[in-house]
């Protein structure tokens, strides 16, 4: 069942969400050849224990980071690593949420690292014009199958691989709640969208194919031809005349 929020519980969310956007807004700052993934996820818990929120990610089924770093070829869930350190070319997928009184906010961008290929930038730039395609057709009224068919429509006419086994989700009192928000579908079908539905859109694009695996960490998420991928995410609100972005920069 998806579940309506009242405008107070939205105000919470964007409450979350502008401190999920200053730890990513941080990230970009920090992100640079020779810093470690693991430097980052440190910053990232400060900063938003700071504001007085929980990291959402820190201990969800057993996960031991604030944020996901993913890099290069790793889609998602990639493990904060001391070890783990970035290097100019690289491009790093940071994905993260808070908890502030009671509600979740989730947000996700990917960063060059230095100087980056033609090819990860162009992915890139493709994969965040994707969720601002989505995010164009989420108002009261539009079906789920047309956010998720303006992911897919673009990644198609560009030849990028889609990421099918992880998609976007409902979010509230939980990270993850209904609906599931795949990066493909047909347009006019899914659920009808209603103002007060909170939707965490995400789309995973890769360089390759689409297909993808988990390594032996049990978290870290690949590309099976190891092509880069990128991922881009906000936590968006659908009011009475469209919608609103809470986890905007």
């Amino acid at each position: 069942m998806i579940e309506i929020k009242t405008k107070e519980e939205i105000k919470k969310m964007r409450a979350a969400g502008k401190i999920v956007a200053e730890a990513l807004a941080l990230m970009q700052t920090l992100v640079k050849p020779g810093i470690s993934t693991l430097e980052l996820d440190k910053a990232a818990e400060k900063l938003i224990r700071d504001r007085g929120a929980i990291p959402a990610f820190l201990g969800y089924n057993g996960f031991s980071g604030t944020i996901c770093a993913s890099v290069n070829e790793e889609v998602v869930h990639g493990i904060p690593q001391k070890g783990k350190i970035l290097r100019d070319g690289d491009i790093i997928s940071v994905d993260m949420g808070a908890r502030l009184d009671g509600f979740y906010a989730d947000a996700a961008v990917t960063i060059g690292v230095g100087k980056v290929s033609g090819v990860a930038q162009r992915l890139m730039d493709l994969t965040k014009k994707s969720l601002e395609l989505a995010i164009g057709q989420v108002r009261p009224g539009a079906r789920l199958g047309d956010v998720s068919n303006a992911v897919e429509t673009l990644a198609t006419l560009n030849n990028l691989g889609i990421v099918r086994e992880y998609c976007g989700h409902g979010v509230g009192r939980n990270l993850h709640e209904d609906p599931a928000i795949p990066n493909f579908g047909l347009k006019g079908t899914g659920p009808v969208l209603k103002e007060g539905y909170v939707l965490a859109i995400e789309p995973m694009l890769n360089a390759g194919k689409d297909e993808v695996k988990t390594l032996q960490d049990g978290w870290t998420v690949v590309t099976q031809d190891g092509s880069l991928s990128a991922h881009f995410e906000h936590t968006v609100a659908v009011t009475g005349n469209g919608c609103e972005i809470l986890t905007a920069q």
